[in-house]
Protein backbone atom coordinates (compact mmCIF):
# COMPACT_ATOMS: atom_id res chain seq x y z
CA UNK A 1 0.00 0.00 0.00
CA UNK A 2 1.64 3.37 -1.20
CA UNK A 3 1.74 6.73 0.98
CA UNK A 4 -0.81 8.06 -1.22
CA UNK A 5 -3.35 5.46 -0.02
CA UNK A 6 -2.85 5.53 3.59
CA UNK A 7 -3.43 9.35 3.33
CA UNK A 8 -7.01 8.57 1.39
CA UNK A 9 -7.96 6.10 3.78
CA UNK A 10 -6.82 8.85 6.73
CA UNK A 11 -8.95 11.37 5.63
CA UNK A 12 -11.80 8.88 5.23
CA UNK A 13 -11.50 7.50 9.23
CA UNK A 14 -11.16 11.53 10.22
CA UNK A 15 -14.71 11.61 8.45
CA UNK A 16 -15.83 8.87 9.67
CA UNK A 17 -14.99 9.79 12.88
CA UNK A 18 -16.64 13.49 12.68
CA UNK A 19 -19.79 12.23 11.61
CA UNK A 20 -20.31 9.82 14.70
CA UNK A 21 -19.65 12.20 17.08
CA UNK A 22 -20.22 15.25 15.92
CA UNK A 23 -23.41 13.47 14.09
CA UNK A 24 -25.01 12.80 17.46
CA UNK A 25 -24.51 16.25 18.93
CA UNK A 26 -25.74 18.15 15.43
CA UNK A 27 -28.83 15.19 15.73
CA UNK A 28 -29.33 16.27 18.88
CA UNK A 29 -29.51 19.71 18.33
CA UNK A 30 -32.06 19.09 15.43
CA UNK A 31 -34.35 17.26 17.99
CA UNK A 32 -34.32 20.09 20.66
CA UNK A 33 -36.39 22.55 17.93
CA UNK A 34 -38.82 20.23 18.83
CA UNK A 35 -38.74 20.51 22.62
CA UNK A 36 -41.48 22.50 24.05
CA UNK A 37 -39.92 22.54 27.81
CA UNK A 38 -36.93 24.73 28.48
CA UNK A 39 -35.77 22.44 30.85
CA UNK A 40 -35.82 19.91 28.45
CA UNK A 41 -33.66 21.64 25.92
CA UNK A 42 -31.33 22.47 28.39
CA UNK A 43 -30.81 18.53 29.37
CA UNK A 44 -30.01 18.46 25.50
CA UNK A 45 -27.04 20.60 25.67
CA UNK A 46 -26.15 18.96 28.82
CA UNK A 47 -26.19 16.32 27.49
CA UNK A 48 -23.55 17.38 24.80
CA UNK A 49 -22.09 20.46 26.03
CA UNK A 50 -18.67 18.14 27.45
CA UNK A 51 -18.00 16.80 24.28
CA UNK A 52 -19.41 19.04 21.29
CA UNK A 53 -15.74 21.06 21.23
CA UNK A 54 -13.65 17.75 20.95
CA UNK A 55 -16.17 16.68 18.04
CA UNK A 56 -15.47 19.36 15.85
CA UNK A 57 -11.41 18.73 16.06
CA UNK A 58 -12.17 15.73 13.71
CA UNK A 59 -13.74 18.04 11.43
CA UNK A 60 -10.43 20.58 11.47
CA UNK A 61 -8.28 17.81 11.44
CA UNK A 62 -9.93 16.23 8.00
CA UNK A 63 -9.47 19.90 6.71
CA UNK A 64 -5.81 20.25 7.60
CA UNK A 65 -4.78 16.80 6.57
CA UNK A 66 -6.28 17.05 3.21
CA UNK A 67 -4.49 20.43 2.88
CA UNK A 68 -1.38 18.61 3.89
CA UNK A 69 -1.78 15.50 1.52
CA UNK A 70 -3.58 16.65 -1.21
CA UNK A 71 -3.81 20.02 -1.29
CA UNK A 72 -5.20 20.79 -5.07
CA UNK A 73 -8.38 19.05 -3.61
CA UNK A 74 -8.56 21.52 -0.64
CA UNK A 75 -8.31 24.99 -3.26
CA UNK A 76 -11.31 22.68 -5.53
CA UNK A 77 -13.56 21.89 -2.45
CA UNK A 78 -12.96 25.23 -0.50
CA UNK A 79 -13.23 27.23 -3.21
CA UNK A 80 -16.38 25.35 -5.02
CA UNK A 81 -18.32 25.48 -1.66
CA UNK A 82 -17.21 28.56 -0.32
CA UNK A 83 -20.57 29.86 0.39
CA UNK A 84 -21.45 26.43 1.88
CA UNK A 85 -19.10 26.70 3.91
CA UNK A 86 -19.56 30.27 5.59
CA UNK A 87 -22.89 29.56 6.11
CA UNK A 88 -21.81 26.45 7.90
CA UNK A 89 -19.25 28.28 10.04
CA UNK A 90 -22.04 30.05 11.00
CA UNK A 91 -24.60 27.75 12.27
CA UNK A 92 -21.58 26.27 13.90
CA UNK A 93 -20.82 29.54 15.90
CA UNK A 94 -24.34 30.04 16.86
CA UNK A 95 -24.15 26.42 18.34
CA UNK A 96 -21.02 27.32 20.06
CA UNK A 97 -22.49 30.74 21.54
CA UNK A 98 -25.77 29.53 22.08
CA UNK A 99 -24.30 26.71 24.59
CA UNK A 100 -22.41 29.02 26.66
CA UNK A 101 -24.89 31.71 26.95
CA UNK A 102 -28.69 29.66 27.08
CA UNK A 103 -27.83 29.34 30.92
CA UNK A 104 -26.22 32.56 31.93
CA UNK A 105 -29.71 34.57 31.57
CA UNK A 106 -32.79 33.49 34.20
CA UNK A 107 -35.35 34.90 30.93
CA UNK A 108 -37.73 32.77 28.98
CA UNK A 109 -37.17 35.43 26.06
CA UNK A 110 -33.31 34.70 25.90
CA UNK A 111 -33.86 30.86 26.28
CA UNK A 112 -36.51 30.79 23.31
CA UNK A 113 -33.74 32.89 21.71
CA UNK A 114 -30.60 31.04 22.30
CA UNK A 115 -33.37 27.68 21.79
CA UNK A 116 -33.78 28.26 18.32
CA UNK A 117 -29.81 29.59 17.37
CA UNK A 118 -28.96 26.13 19.12
CA UNK A 119 -31.51 23.98 16.64
CA UNK A 120 -31.36 25.69 13.63
CA UNK A 121 -27.25 25.58 13.81
CA UNK A 122 -27.37 22.21 14.14
CA UNK A 123 -30.26 21.83 11.38
CA UNK A 124 -27.69 23.88 8.71
CA UNK A 125 -24.95 21.68 9.39
CA UNK A 126 -26.73 18.59 9.36
CA UNK A 127 -28.21 19.47 5.86
CA UNK A 128 -24.91 21.04 4.50
CA UNK A 129 -22.98 17.88 5.79
CA UNK A 130 -24.52 15.85 3.37
CA UNK A 131 -25.38 18.06 0.52
CA UNK A 132 -22.04 18.62 0.34
CA UNK A 133 -21.17 15.00 0.39
CA UNK A 134 -23.52 14.11 -2.42
CA UNK A 135 -21.90 17.04 -4.53
CA UNK A 136 -19.09 15.16 -4.35
CA UNK A 137 -20.42 11.55 -5.27
CA UNK A 138 -22.18 13.73 -8.01
CA UNK A 139 -18.91 14.67 -9.20
CA UNK A 140 -17.96 18.75 -9.27
CA UNK A 141 -17.37 20.97 -12.71
CA UNK A 142 -13.62 20.44 -12.28
CA UNK A 143 -11.96 21.89 -15.15
CA UNK A 144 -8.22 20.49 -16.75
CA UNK A 145 -6.63 22.68 -14.76
CA UNK A 146 -8.37 21.29 -11.70
CA UNK A 147 -10.60 24.48 -10.46
CA UNK A 148 -13.82 24.50 -9.30
CA UNK A 149 -16.24 26.00 -12.48
CA UNK A 150 -19.60 26.06 -11.08
CA UNK A 151 -21.76 28.31 -9.19
CA UNK A 152 -23.54 27.75 -5.59
CA UNK A 153 -26.46 27.73 -6.75
CA UNK A 154 -25.60 24.40 -9.55
CA UNK A 155 -24.71 22.90 -5.75
CA UNK A 156 -28.32 22.73 -4.74
CA UNK A 157 -28.91 20.50 -7.00
CA UNK A 158 -31.70 17.38 -6.67
CA UNK A 159 -28.96 14.99 -5.90
CA UNK A 160 -27.04 16.77 -3.50
CA UNK A 161 -30.41 17.97 -1.83
CA UNK A 162 -31.56 14.42 -1.61
CA UNK A 163 -28.36 13.00 0.10
CA UNK A 164 -28.76 15.91 2.47
CA UNK A 165 -32.20 15.09 3.51
CA UNK A 166 -30.77 11.18 3.95
CA UNK A 167 -27.95 12.49 6.00
CA UNK A 168 -30.27 14.47 8.16
CA UNK A 169 -32.35 11.35 8.91
CA UNK A 170 -29.26 9.60 10.12
CA UNK A 171 -28.54 12.56 12.46
CA UNK A 172 -31.24 12.32 14.01
CA UNK A 173 -31.49 8.50 14.54
CA UNK A 174 -28.01 8.79 16.49
CA UNK A 175 -28.51 11.97 18.11
CA UNK A 176 -32.32 10.16 19.13
CA UNK A 177 -30.12 7.55 20.75
CA UNK A 178 -27.23 9.69 22.20
CA UNK A 179 -30.05 11.26 23.98
CA UNK A 180 -32.34 7.73 24.80
CA UNK A 181 -28.27 6.96 26.65
CA UNK A 182 -28.22 9.90 28.34
CA UNK A 183 -31.67 11.26 29.82
CA UNK A 184 -33.97 9.44 32.01
CA UNK A 185 -37.94 8.86 32.47
CA UNK A 186 -40.49 10.87 29.90
CA UNK A 187 -37.96 12.36 28.04
CA UNK A 188 -35.99 9.34 27.25
CA UNK A 189 -39.00 7.69 26.12
CA UNK A 190 -39.55 10.57 23.74
CA UNK A 191 -35.90 10.08 22.34
CA UNK A 192 -36.57 6.56 21.71
CA UNK A 193 -39.08 7.92 19.94
CA UNK A 194 -36.95 9.88 18.43
CA UNK A 195 -34.65 7.61 17.36
CA UNK A 196 -36.73 5.12 15.61
CA UNK A 197 -38.42 8.16 13.40
CA UNK A 198 -35.07 8.55 12.41
CA UNK A 199 -34.04 5.18 11.55
CA UNK A 200 -37.71 4.96 9.91
CA UNK A 201 -36.73 7.82 7.51
CA UNK A 202 -33.07 6.53 7.16
CA UNK A 203 -34.53 3.06 6.06
CA UNK A 204 -37.35 4.34 3.53
CA UNK A 205 -34.76 6.80 2.28
CA UNK A 206 -31.78 4.89 1.75
CA UNK A 207 -33.24 2.44 -1.49
CA UNK A 208 -34.39 5.64 -3.71
CA UNK A 209 -31.18 7.61 -2.73
CA UNK A 210 -28.69 4.32 -4.35
CA UNK A 211 -30.71 4.12 -6.90
CA UNK A 212 -30.70 8.03 -7.46
CA UNK A 213 -27.13 7.87 -7.47
CA UNK A 214 -26.79 5.02 -9.71
CA UNK A 215 -28.70 6.97 -12.47
CA UNK A 216 -26.51 10.20 -11.22
CA UNK A 217 -23.37 8.75 -10.86
CA UNK A 218 -22.96 5.14 -12.66
CA UNK A 219 -18.87 5.54 -12.19
CA UNK A 220 -19.51 5.05 -9.01
CA UNK A 221 -20.83 1.60 -9.46
CA UNK A 222 -18.10 0.06 -12.10
CA UNK A 223 -15.96 -2.61 -11.09
CA UNK A 224 -17.66 -2.18 -7.86
CA UNK A 225 -18.82 -6.47 -7.68
CA UNK A 226 -15.72 -7.23 -8.33
CA UNK A 227 -14.16 -5.38 -5.41
CA UNK A 228 -14.24 -7.55 -1.97
CA UNK A 229 -13.43 -4.00 -0.35
CA UNK A 230 -17.46 -3.12 -0.71
CA UNK A 231 -18.53 -6.46 0.27
CA UNK A 232 -16.54 -5.91 4.03
CA UNK A 233 -18.36 -2.59 4.08
CA UNK A 234 -21.86 -3.67 3.20
CA UNK A 235 -21.88 -6.78 5.51
CA UNK A 236 -21.79 -4.45 8.67
CA UNK A 237 -24.07 -2.05 6.84
CA UNK A 238 -26.86 -4.82 6.21
CA UNK A 239 -25.73 -5.78 10.11
CA UNK A 240 -26.13 -2.66 11.86
CA UNK A 241 -29.54 -1.35 10.11
CA UNK A 242 -31.54 -3.85 11.35
CA UNK A 243 -29.64 -3.82 14.83
CA UNK A 244 -30.87 -0.30 15.44
CA UNK A 245 -34.37 -0.78 15.74
CA UNK A 246 -34.04 -4.10 17.92
CA UNK A 247 -31.71 -2.73 19.89
CA UNK A 248 -34.67 0.74 21.10
CA UNK A 249 -37.01 -1.98 21.00
CA UNK A 250 -34.94 -4.00 24.00
CA UNK A 251 -33.78 -0.68 25.83
CA UNK A 252 -30.76 -1.25 25.39
CA UNK A 253 -29.72 2.45 23.97
CA UNK A 254 -26.16 1.55 24.22
CA UNK A 255 -26.09 -0.70 21.78
CA UNK A 256 -28.27 1.14 19.76
CA UNK A 257 -25.90 3.65 19.60
CA UNK A 258 -23.03 1.34 18.38
CA UNK A 259 -25.09 0.14 15.68
CA UNK A 260 -25.92 3.39 15.07
CA UNK A 261 -22.51 4.52 14.59
CA UNK A 262 -21.25 1.26 12.65
CA UNK A 263 -24.56 2.45 9.76
CA UNK A 264 -22.71 5.96 9.57
CA UNK A 265 -19.39 4.43 9.27
CA UNK A 266 -20.53 1.48 6.86
CA UNK A 267 -22.17 4.12 4.56
CA UNK A 268 -19.48 6.44 4.49
CA UNK A 269 -17.09 3.23 4.14
CA UNK A 270 -19.09 2.51 0.98
CA UNK A 271 -18.79 5.82 -0.53
CA UNK A 272 -15.17 5.88 -0.08
CA UNK A 273 -14.25 2.66 -1.63
CA UNK A 274 -16.78 3.30 -5.13
CA UNK A 275 -14.65 7.29 -5.20
CA UNK A 276 -10.85 5.18 -4.87
CA UNK A 277 -8.83 6.43 -6.33
CA UNK A 278 -10.74 9.61 -7.31
CA UNK A 279 -11.01 12.31 -4.63
CA UNK A 280 -12.85 15.15 -6.51
CA UNK A 281 -14.68 13.34 -9.79
CA UNK A 282 -15.08 15.75 -12.31
CA UNK A 283 -18.78 16.26 -13.89
CA UNK A 284 -16.77 18.04 -17.34
CA UNK A 285 -14.56 15.36 -18.24
CA UNK A 286 -13.39 11.98 -16.39
CA UNK A 287 -9.90 12.94 -17.30
CA UNK A 288 -9.93 16.03 -15.06
CA UNK A 289 -11.08 14.16 -11.93
CA UNK A 290 -8.80 14.89 -9.12
CA UNK A 291 -7.34 11.66 -7.43
CA UNK A 292 -5.04 10.80 -4.98
CA UNK A 293 -1.86 10.43 -7.65
CA UNK A 294 -2.49 13.60 -9.71
CA UNK A 295 -3.47 15.49 -6.13
CA UNK A 296 -0.93 14.71 -4.16
CA UNK A 297 1.68 16.23 -2.00
CA UNK A 298 4.87 15.62 -3.03
CA UNK A 299 6.50 12.08 -1.54
CA UNK A 300 8.55 13.60 1.02
CA UNK A 301 5.41 15.81 2.54
CA UNK A 302 3.60 12.80 2.60
CA UNK A 303 5.73 11.13 4.54
CA UNK A 304 6.69 13.94 6.97
CA UNK A 305 2.94 14.27 7.68
CA UNK A 306 2.58 10.40 8.25
CA UNK A 307 4.91 10.32 10.95
CA UNK A 308 3.18 13.31 12.73
CA UNK A 309 -0.22 11.87 12.27
CA UNK A 310 1.19 8.54 13.63
CA UNK A 311 2.04 10.57 16.82
CA UNK A 312 -1.38 12.93 17.04
CA UNK A 313 -3.92 10.31 16.08
CA UNK A 314 -3.56 8.58 18.90
CA UNK A 315 -3.10 10.97 20.99
CA UNK A 316 -6.66 12.87 19.36
CA UNK A 317 -8.48 9.01 20.16
CA UNK A 318 -6.93 8.61 23.60
CA UNK A 319 -8.05 12.10 24.61
CA UNK A 320 -11.76 11.67 23.35
CA UNK A 321 -11.51 8.43 25.39
CA UNK A 322 -10.89 10.01 28.30
CA UNK A 323 -13.43 12.58 27.96
CA UNK A 324 -16.54 10.27 27.32
CA UNK A 325 -15.26 8.17 30.31
CA UNK A 326 -15.24 11.58 32.68
CA UNK A 327 -18.44 12.52 31.51
CA UNK A 328 -20.76 9.48 31.53
CA UNK A 329 -23.76 8.63 32.59
CA UNK A 330 -27.36 10.41 32.75
CA UNK A 331 -27.53 14.09 32.82
CA UNK A 332 -29.96 15.78 35.33
CA UNK A 333 -31.89 19.14 35.70
CA UNK A 334 -29.54 21.57 38.16
CA UNK A 335 -28.90 25.17 37.88
CA UNK A 336 -24.95 24.43 37.83
CA UNK A 337 -23.19 23.98 34.60
CA UNK A 338 -24.96 24.69 31.12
Amino acid sequence: MDLNTIWFLLVGVLIVGYAILDGFDLGAGVISLFLRDPREKRLCMKAIAPVWDGNEVWLLTAGGALFAAFPPVYAAVFSGFYIAFVLLLVALIFRAVSLEFYGKVDSVRWHYAWGWAFGLGSLVAAILFGVAFGNILRGLPIDSKGEFTGTFLGLLNPYALSVGVLGLAMFIMHGGAYLALKTDGELRERMHSWAMGGWAALAVLYIPVTFFTLTTSPFLFEKLSQNMLFYLALIPLLVSIPCVPAALTGRRYGRAFVASAATIASMIAMAGISLYPMLVPSRLYPSFSLTIYNASSTPLTLKVMFIIAAVGVPVMLVYTAYVYRVFRGTVRHSDEGY
